[in-house]
């Protein structure tokens, strides 16, 4: 879900492709099959892999989105979740930026808080991570890694595979947001959290 929301148009395609290759069926009708409700239209969505490129604000475009985005959620009773799926997966990440800007100041706070009050559970997880990978991909990914190896026991397969994707598109990025936010390298973490040759592969991924 991680890559999902935070991925490029083309690291989504190439994604698809890699999918249909291996399973011999597509991304999009197993992510129908597999999950539900506003969290499978979301990954619908990312999937179809239309995110604008047109890297160029346009202001005027960033408030009317923001309005929009005000009205479908603390604007009125219930949320109106198709107009986030819109706006979140289908701006550029700049226009983007622009609007979280307009947002604040028509609401007078961040949109995380409202996304925060007006979802829960996967779909929550799922716009905020796109939130946070527009704002800041790199501290994006530094968390995440954080998180597969925080507490007891690591999650193995999102430890790999944010490693090996990330590894050559900003790994060193991804260090530098890693050890800024936790005070700790990348790779202490993952000395002190893995043991024998998956620990020997891994830091010779991230290094």
């Amino acid at each position: 879900v991680e890559l999902m929301c935070a991925a490029t148009n083309h690291e989504i395609h190439a994604m698809r492709a890699a999918y249909e290759r291996l399973y011999h069926t597509s991304l999009e009708n197993d992510l129908t099959g597999d999950t539900s409700g506003s969290f499978r239209r979301l990954l619908v969505s990312l999937c179809q892999g239309r995110r604008s490129e047109n890297y160029m604000v346009d202001h005027h475009s960033a408030v009317m989105d923001a309005q929009a985005l005000l009205n479908a959620g603390e604007l009125r009773l219930g949320t109106d979740e198709s107009t986030f799926n819109s706006i979140l997966c289908t701006r550029s990440y700049p226009q983007l930026i622009q609007i979280f800007m307009e947002y604040q100041r028509l609401a007078g706070h961040g949109i995380e808080k409202a996304i925060k009050s007006e979802f829960s559970g996967d779909i929550e997880s799922g716009l905020l991570a796109i939130i946070k990978s527009v704002k800041d991909k790199a501290a994006f990914f530094a968390e995440q890694l954080h998180d597969s190896m925080a507490g007891a026991g690591t999650k193995d397969r999102a430890l790999i595979r944010m490693v090996a994707i990330r590894s050559e598109i900003d790994m060193e990025d991804i260090k530098r947001a890693f050890h800024h936010k936790y005070g700790k390298t990348l790779a202490d973490f993952i000395r002190d959290d893995t043991s024998g040759d998956y620990k020997k592969c891994l830091l010779a991924i991230i290094d």
